[in-house]
């Protein structure tokens, strides 16, 4: 057998295509990484999968412009100038490496009827240094941050798949992935990054070379080149003008286009004109498959990140969560080389101006508790904080839509209408209205939307520093407290654990809690190692005097299948004492192993269930699924217990001492 990275050919044995050889994956046995990847769809073919999106009916079936800004560093030339500049840009973007060219590229659709178009010829390169090639005697259409109306009727009329639901949202399919492919992302290792990124046991980063990047990357915008038209779009990451990173995404579908104009921060049509060059580019390539004979690929699937070249590369995968995730990588390693520390949180503000920070793995509550009614959210998944204050990374949200319903969250429900992107929800064929509850193509259904369909959102997206770190946890094991007030050393052990217990069901029909850990609430994106984040934070907090607590919106009386799940009007309660400082003057016990303040006394939660142990029946039964918990905490910080913060281990041994003790 002859090793080739992550993979391997069989010389001997299974054999397939045209006599050579299968390729076998290697998986690693143990996970650390918490995502929302999701099981390949049951359909086979194409039409099978467009059959599950639309159900039998019971019926009978029968941009924005704005005018120049007088001060503008465009305005003194004309506007076909100004076209060429950007084109000329773009064109550098789809350059290939190889052949130092790629084809001329003009502005407009080839196939819109009464479309104008602006043609605006021009050569990079002298092609005759070079050799020409088909590529560089074609003509690709540029549509440059089209308007979400202009990018339904594209969709609507060239993506099979596409349709209008009865709310006006626009309804897609990602193709046969229907979540992330986290074992398929690669990043590549260089100078830079080998010895600035996380890497080895229990890192998300998967290494690749510069060489293979740049086969991937040349197949990609080959591809690109090779159609009629191409998407691009120009936007900004970061709400904080400061720190806020410019970002070009080429794409081959309309749908995606209009993902990314929801979830990136929309530019002013002025700030189009200045934009120059990105910062980070995109090549949105899914549609076409990597070759699963380089080196380093595993599938047909490949997300390729270069931080040297600021460059992302998607091949074998229409799942536009990988562009979002993709760029949320990109800032967790850009923004802490700015002293900036780049969190995976929910974040809301009350009317006096009091911030607050929510961490939590999938099921802990994390967009249920940030959205407040009394609350300014800004923002609900991606966050910086700089000595500015806070700011939201995105200029949307993805909301998860399985059994989403208007009486439970009636904000989201509401946000569901034109311009939103809806990915794999099931419709019904006539009149078009949404069945949440289905999960014919995927249950990771999801709607992607301008943050500003949210009636309570704070614009722009930026906020005071943050005086609560709320951390939470579904703990399905019933021993963690409701709500703990946290150490500092405490706050970091945690934030690095990320725990939450979830329910794994079996074939046999018994439950069992499962322990779960994702470092800092977000391993599969952080690009350093997690103890950077930490002292980050710790840094922050005791610099702007916040509070780090600890809230189990689990199970109490017992674990899973015995107690009883937390009331989520007790867990109000308990956030509302937060924000309002009042659990700060509380009265203070603390519990065994996990060392855990309690406060006695909380307004509208009952006092016995505070201490976990109160609320069991059988005391051995929690005592020893208290040390089982915290054997499980300390076997998944072993990874983490070498590695040496700031100049001496005495940060190092804080942590390590802020955890549980038998």
């Amino acid at each position: 057998m002859a090793n080739n990275g992550d993979f391997s050919f069989v010389r001997t044995g299974s054999i397939g295509r045209h006599g050579l050889p299968k390729i076998q994956t290697h998986h690693e046995s143990k996970e650390v990484c918490h995502d929302d990847s999701a099981t390949p769809v049951k359909a086979k073919t194409i039409d099978e999968l467009h059959s599950l999106q639309k159900k039998k009916s019971s019926q009978p079936t029968t941009p924005i412009t704005g005018t120049r800004a007088p001060g503008s560093p465009f305005s003194a030339i004309s506007e076909e100038d100004r076209q060429k500049q950007q084109l000329q840009s773009i064109s550098a973007s789809l350059a290939s490496l190889t052949r130092e060219t790629g084809p001329k590229v003009v502005r407009g659709d080839p196939r819109t009827d009464g479309h104008k178009a602006v043609h605006v010829e021009h050569h990079l390169y002298d092609s005759s240094l070079f050799g020409l090639s088909d590529s560089a005697l074609k003509f690709t259409h540029i549509l440059y941050n089209l308007s979400p109306a202009e990018l339904y009727e594209q969709a609507i009329k060239y993506e099979k798949g596409s349709f209008i639901t009865a709310s006006g949202a626009l309804a897609t399919l990602s193709g046969a992935k229907t979540g992330r492919s986290p074992r398929d992302k690669r990043v590549v290792k260089d100078e830079e990054t080998e010895n600035e990124l996380w890497w080895g046991k229990g890192s998300p980063n998967i290494e690749m070379d510069e060489h293979t990047f740049l086969v991937n990357r040349e197949r990609a915008v080959d591809y690109l080149n090779s159609l009629d038209k191409v998407f691009v779009n120009d936007q900004f990451m970061n709400w904080d003008p400061e720190h806020r990173i410019k970002v070009r995404i080429v794409s081959a579908r309309a749908y995606h286009s209009l993902f990314m104009h929801n979830m990136c921060i929309r530019p002013t049509p002025e700030e189009l004109e200045d934009f120059g060059t990105p910062d980070f580019t995109i090549y949105n390539a899914g549609q076409f498959p990597c070759n699963r004979y380089t080196h380093y690929m595993t599938s047909s699937t490949s997300i390729d990140l270069n931080l040297s070249r600021r460059e992302m590369v998607i091949l074998g995968t229409q799942y536009a969560g990988e562009m979002k995730k993709g760029l949320f990588s990109v800032m967790h390693y850009l923004m802490p080389k700015r002293q900036i520390l780049s969190l995976h949180s929910g974040c809301n503000m009350g009317k006096d101006g009091d911030v607050a920070l929510f961490f939590g793995l999938s099921g802990t509550g994390k967009t249920t508790l940030s959205t407040d009614h009394n609350r300014y959210l800004i923002g609900d998944d991606e966050h910086c904080w700089s000595d500015n204050g806070v700011s939201n990374i995105e200029g949307g949200c993805y909301a998860k839509c399985i059994d989403l319903s208007k009486d439970k969250e009636p904000d989201i429900w509401n946000a569901i209408k034109f311009g939103t992107v809806l990915e794999n929800v099931v419709f019904d064929e006539h009149n078009r209205e949404v069945d949440y509850s289905e999960k014919s193509v995927t249950e990771n259904t999801r709607a992607a939307y301008p943050i500003e369909y949210i009636p309570n959102a704070k614009i722009p997206c930026v906020g005071p520093h943050p005086k609560n770190i709320i951390l939470l946890a579904c703990d399905a094991f019933g021993v963690l407290p409701p709500v703990s007030k946290l150490s500092l050393a405490q706050t970091m052990y945690h934030f690095i654990s990320g725990y939450t217990a979830l329910v794994a069901g079996t074939e046999d029909g018994i439950k069992e809690p499962q322990a779960t850990f994702s470092a800092c609430f977000g391993a599969a994106f952080i690009m350093m190692h997690p103890t950077k984040y930490a002292a980050m934070l710790a840094e922050k907090m005791q610099k702007h005097g916040a509070t780090g607590w600890l809230v189990n919106t689990g199970w109490s009386a017992g674990r899973y299948g015995t107690g009883n799940r937390i009331k989520l009007a007790y867990t109000r309660k308990i956030i509302d004492a937060i924000h309002s400082g009042t659990l700060l003057n509380a009265t203070y016990t603390k519990t065994e192993v996990f060392g855990l303040e309690i406060p006695t006394e909380i307004e509208g939660v009952p006092s016995e269930i505070l201490d976990p142990i109160n609320t069991w029946s059988d005391k051995k039964a929690y005592t020893d699924t208290l040390l089982k918990l915290g054997g499980l905490f300390k076997k998944n910080f072993e990874v983490f217990m070498n590695h040496k913060i700031g100049k001496d281990n005495k940060l190092t041994e804080e942590i390590l001492a802020a955890g549980p003790i038998f």
